[in-house]
């Protein structure tokens, strides 16, 4: 079979219906392998020093082992992040011209790794409007009982916007499943093959289920945005912090450079000054 690299407006409006899209088959096995591969390399070298146990890690620790930028550190996984395939995908579920790296990140959900708490990803982020759209990218598969995704299909339509405190370090989460703007909506968890890409918006409402395998769930994500979307105020984020980006101006730079329209093998350098702490988000 051969892979999908583009998307049908069926799907595009699958996606802005739901707030999700699978799209199966994206990845060949050899690109999968070789692009999981890199990641993992890049999470050893991030996370080498921590030796702890489960038991001795935050509630968030416990939910996934989480390294951004890593497009910074490798070549080869600069090479697949910046595919402009998939950056195209982004730009088309968006309805852009052209879309940005906000940033990416690995999420390492450990064997015995407890549950991802049900969040929407923009209230964590400085930035507006709500033009942002992940790309979540399980290299071995999703399924449930080892780390799969549900998301409330719809919920990014409601206006709803609300913090979820996932770090457990402030207070018990808010329980979003339940807010009476999505309260009645069912969610609708994903089982996805090797090579798949899961497409969430950043105000669709998601969780991921504990994983109770003997297994890691290596998943990669990339995070796009439309190109002029600006910074908002109130939130600290290292993306716009590192750039210097004031509140209201554009979120552009080195460390959030086009991803698409780009060609292939056209890749952004990697930015000099990368801080010290890139290791854990």
């Amino acid at each position: 079979m051969s892979p999908q690299r583009s998307l049908t407006p069926e799907q595009i409006e699958d996606f802005r219906r739901d707030g999700f899209l699978v799209v199966e088959n994206f990845f060949r096995d050899d690109e999968r392998q070789a692009f999981g591969a890199a990641v993992d390399t890049g999470v050893a070298g991030r996370t080498s020093s921590d030796t702890r146990p489960m038991a001795e890690k935050s509630l968030y620790e416990q939910s996934f082992i989480q390294c951004i930028n890593l497009w910074e550190d490798d070549p080869e996984i600069r090479a697949f992040t910046f595919n402009p395939d998939l950056g195209k995908m982004a730009a088309d579920l968006l309805g852009a011209d052209a879309v940005r790296i906000w940033h990416d990140q690995a999420l390492y959900k450990e064997a015995g790794g407890r549950e991802t708490d049900a969040h929407q990803d923009r209230p964590f982020w400085p930035i507006k409007p709500a033009d942002q759209v992940t790309a979540w990218i399980p290299f071995d598969g999703s399924q449930r009982g080892a780390g799969a995704m549900a998301y409330l299909p719809g919920s990014h339509r409601v206006g709803l916007e609300r913090f979820v405190d996932i770090s457990h370090f402030f207070r018990e989460p808010y329980d979003i499943v339940h807010d009476p703007a999505v309260a009645d909506l069912q969610p609708i968890w994903v089982e996805a093959e090797p090579g798949s890409v899961v497409f969430h918006h950043s105000l669709t409402v998601h969780q991921a289920d504990a994983n109770s395998t003997q297994k890691t769930r290596r998943v990669y994500c990339i995070i796009y945005f439309a190109d002029g979307c600006v910074r908002r105020a109130g939130i600290p984020h290292i993306v716009p912090d590192r750039q210097g980006i004031a509140v209201d101006a554009p979120i552009r730079g080195k460390v959030s450079p086009i991803v698409w329209p780009r060609e292939e093998n056209d890749l952004p350098p990697a930015p000099s000054d990368r801080p010290p702490n890139l290791g854990f988000a």
